[in-house]
């Protein structure tokens, strides 16, 4: 009701495209107006020449608009003067007629004013809601549009990275070099795998990735792909760890790099394990660890010496985040892969400072 009550109010006045009917309305107002009072005349005590025509220049002018209540007001204050005021059925001026005459033309003035102010603040409320929604369905569209422009280009660089991919596996065919061979399996391996990170960390509203979630499928990704079903994984993160937008793929990469190492390394010629995925933060630091309980490191090995070409991409990345990769024994067996680096937010904080 109260919304119909609104509606009808902000359509004030009626008939705007009418103007002839608007104004002949108004006329017809005031001639029933004076019929009205001079039917009710004897019960009418004197001195009340205008009781019924002020309501009807102001429903003239409510609904009508100021023009015709500006007609009806002319029209009933010559029908009072001529038939309500003495000297009756004359245009006579006498002192009281004067003074009768200055009232209801200020009265009436007044009143036309108000309502013109009113319809006029209804037509201004209306007119700035009409352009609020073409705004926001014009923002909608918009929204939709560039969701579906984002989700195009995601799709478009997921075929381009496959198509990389495919690039290199077709190479692969024709060479006979088994370390070649092998070389160019790990980049198409590994430029699948970005391919997949790609896909699931970009949001076209820039909203946080939910990181347990994200790194329980990369992890089933890389658990899927390896394919020992006696190899178990555990998984914690801490709700306080975020990450920014650019720390998401080097930090991705790194996590998959370790596990990756610790089901071809570490199980090597096994069917069970345990590999363990711990996300925490200090202070100051993010920090992820990989840990497996499998054969354990080489004796002699330097994470920073070595040449495989996942750990130079691994030390790689870690630079970009400005942060250390380490690689060290566990002390009940196996090997612990660790990756500390400080968010940008902290870094920035400091080096202001």
């Amino acid at each position: 009701m109260s919304d119909r009550r609104t509606a009808f109010l902000e359509r004030l006045p009626l008939l705007g495209d009418r103007p002839v009917l608007r104004y002949a309305l108004a006329i017809a107002v005031s001639v029933g107006a004076c019929i009205v009072r001079s039917a009710l005349d004897a019960w009418f005590p004197p001195g009340f020449p205008f009781l019924t025509f002020f309501p009807a220049v102001i429903v003239s002018a409510f609904l009508l608009g100021r023009g015709p209540g500006t007609v009806a007001a002319g029209l009933c204050g010559l029908m009072a003067w001529y038939y309500f005021i003495p000297p009756f059925q004359s245009f006579a001026i006498v002192g009281s007629t004067a003074v009768a005459l200055g009232f209801y033309a200020a009265v009436v003035t007044v009143d036309i004013a108000l309502v013109h102010w009113m319809q006029h603040a209804n037509q201004a409320v209306r007119l700035e809601r009409e352009r609020n929604q073409a705004l926001a369905t014009g923002s909608a569209r918009l929204a939709a549009r560039n969701e579906l422009l984002f989700q195009e280009l995601q799709h478009r660089v997921s075929n381009n990275i496959q198509m990389v991919g495919a690039v290199l596996s077709l190479h692969r065919r024709g060479l006979d070099d088994a370390r070649a061979r092998s070389a160019l399996d790990d980049a198409a391996a590994r430029i699948g795998l970005i391919g997949r990170i790609q896909r699931q960390l970009y949001d076209i509203d820039g909203k946080d990735i939910d990181l347990t979630a994200f790194i329980r499928a990369l992890v089933d990704d890389l658990a899927a792909a390896d394919g020992r079903t006696g190899v178990r994984y555990t998984l914690t993160v801490d709700p306080a760890v975020a990450l920014a937008a650019d720390a998401r793929i080097p930090f991705a990469l790194i996590l998959a790099e370790a596990v990756a190492n610790a089901m071809e390394h570490g199980f090597a010629g096994r069917e069970t394990g345990t590999v363990t995925v711990d996300v925490g933060r200090t202070a100051r630091e993010i920090v992820l660890s990989i840990a497996d309980d499998g054969a354990g490191l080489p004796n002699g090995f330097d994470v920073a010496a070595s040449t495989s070409l996942g750990l130079t991409i691994v030390r790689a990345l870690a630079r970009q985040l400005d942060g250390q990769f380490a690689v060290r024994a566990a002390p009940g067996g196996g090997t612990i892969s660790s990756l500390t680096f400080v968010p940008a937010q902290i870094a920035a904080i400091a080096d202001a400072g």
